[in-house]
């Protein structure tokens, strides 16, 4: 990934962070039948390793399960908030009219070598993890045993498992740290403007925006 230095982000609690709020991640693999993609929602372990560990089901009759049993390695991309950015919010806009559009946005890559899981247990484990992980904060939440027994088990059968021990994580963070204080209160402001999702990005612009850009 390309990663001028204002925006590259290698610290591991933030990228796991990034995973952890965004966890539906594009699972990439380039095997014997070519590039297939599949978007799965993920769990980012801290451990084992420095890296950290990625925990994954697909639905039994995916294509991409053969393609993960022949590769050395697969890529997954988490996207985290993103928007287009006008360049009438630059101040220099109006001052050199030297400016153009672009787009700011966070993107988290993990890299490592899939393994196949095909057990019972794990798989009911790794379902409970992500029911725990999306419905924890639920006023009423739902679980597995919600489900009559047979119909999870026969849902268990119909998956595989997957978990990717990650040799390589980094991040991206371009929410305009390379442009002047004025054109970042400018987008700060416009996204704060806009509203919804893209106060999310605001709030970037002005945290990573003071630290990292110029004056």
């Amino acid at each position: 990934m390309y990663q001028p230095p204002p925006f590259r982000e290698d610290r591991i609690e933030v990228l796991h962070g990034l995973v952890r709020t965004h966890p539906l991640g594009l699972l990439i693999t380039a095997g014997p039948r070519g590039l297939q993609a599949n978007a799965l929602p993920f769990l980012v372990d801290p451990a084992p390793g420095a890296q950290g560990r990625l925990r994954a089901h697909l639905a039994r009759p995916n294509p991409q399960v053969a393609e993960l049993a022949a590769v050395d390695t697969c890529l997954v991309v988490f996207q985290g908030p993103q928007e287009y950015i006008t360049p009438s919010w630059y101040a220099t806009k109006r001052q050199t009219g030297k400016v153009v559009p672009t787009w700011n946005y966070v993107v988290v890559q993990a890299r490592g070598r899939p393994t196949l899981v095909d057990d019972a247990s794990w798989l009911r484990r790794l379902l409970d993890d992500l029911t725990d992980r999306h419905e924890g904060q639920r006023a009423d939440p739902w679980q597995v045993d919600d489900a009559p027994s047979p119909f999870v088990t026969a849902q268990i059968k119909g998956i595989v498992g997957l978990e990717i021990p990650i040799d390589r994580i980094e991040g991206k963070w371009k929410v305009s740290q390379n442009r002047p204080a004025a054109d970042r209160a400018g987008v700060e402001a416009g996204l704060r403007e806009a509203g919804g999702s893209a106060e999310a990005l605001a709030l970037l612009v002005a945290e990573r925006g003071a630290a990292h850009g110029k004056a």
